[in-house]
């Protein structure tokens, strides 16, 4: 596996490997490595010839600087974790080289930035449009892969990438869990051995939802009540939001004749996780 830090270096590499008609396929991570990129890495490797993983913690995506500061670093094991599972580039750009200025260009994705991320994050869609399109111009990639655990950043980047025309597809994948549930994140690091246990309930309160919707035995409103009232057995359980929306648009759904998503956002330790279920039409 190549380890590479300079933006000149990666975007020389990967201009050569597009000369010689080998496919590229690119896992951008934050780090803190766990079964979900290697997942997306396995596809990736599965899909095409060269496959390149960045690793860079965003610091412009971040509109809370204790969360920036307190975000997991284990290099040491992602780059093994890496070379285990037939990564052939990895990039790993400092923060002074990625922003050698600040970036003075700004984003608005309209409707789509205005929910449930967006609305509680303010400015986190434009750190994350401004690094993954540097991150595409450098890297280059005939595909990139993302989770759907952040459904919405997916929405935005593929907005993003048909309105600058970058020439690449996009891979979503399913969510990985662990085996009670837990949607895998990087952030399930920080939770107490008490709040890892307590952390599935969020995952049992989506599947409450989701049953609800395909039993046709609930309205919208009283579905997201149920949610509600489920979770407040859980005082150390903190709801931010729970939205049911279109999959495709994420705007609040009217109904589920359209495929919908069930998404919540929640604090536990002091940690902020997010999960998402899609319910097909019916």
């Amino acid at each position: 596996m190549q380890v590479i830090t300079h933006l000149s270096d990666i975007k020389l590499l990967t201009e050569q490997i597009r000369a010689t008609g080998k496919t590229i396929g690119f896992v951008p991570t934050m780090g803190a490595l766990h079964a979900g990129h290697l997942q997306l890495l396995r596809t990736a490797t599965r899909d095409t010839a060269v496959t390149v993983c960045s690793i860079f913690v965003n610091p412009i995506q971040f509109n809370n600087a204790e969360d920036y500061r307190l975000y997991p670093k284990t290099t040491e094991k992602d780059v093994a974790l890496l070379q285990e599972n037939s990564c052939d580039i990895l990039f790993m750009p400092e923060a002074t080289a990625m922003y050698e200025q600040p970036a003075l260009l700004k984003f608005n994705f309209g409707a789509l930035e205005q929910v449930m991320e967006g609305f509680y994050r303010p400015s986190h869609f434009n750190g994350v449009a401004t690094v993954v399109s540097k991150l595409f111009h450098l890297v280059k990639p005939h595909k990139a892969y993302f989770g759907q655990k952040d459904l919405q950043q997916f929405a935005i980047i593929r907005q993003l990438v048909q309105d600058l025309n970058f020439d690449l597809e996009l891979v979503c994948h399913a969510v990985v869990r662990e085996a009670d549930g837990l949607a895998l994140s990087s952030r399930n690091q920080r939770l107490t051995p008490t709040g890892r246990q307590i952390a599935p309930q969020l995952y049992k309160a989506l599947q409450l939802g989701k049953q609800l919707a395909e039993r046709r035995s609930a309205t919208i409103q009283e579905i997201k009540n149920t949610v509600k009232t489920f979770l407040q057995q859980y005082p150390e359980i903190t709801p931010e939001y729970f939205e049911i929306v279109d999959a495709e648009t994420l705007q609040p759904a009217s109904g589920f004749t359209r495929p919908a998503a069930l998404c919540l956002a929640a604090y536990l330790d002091n940690v902020r996780l997010i999960d998402n279920v899609i319910v097909d039409a019916l």
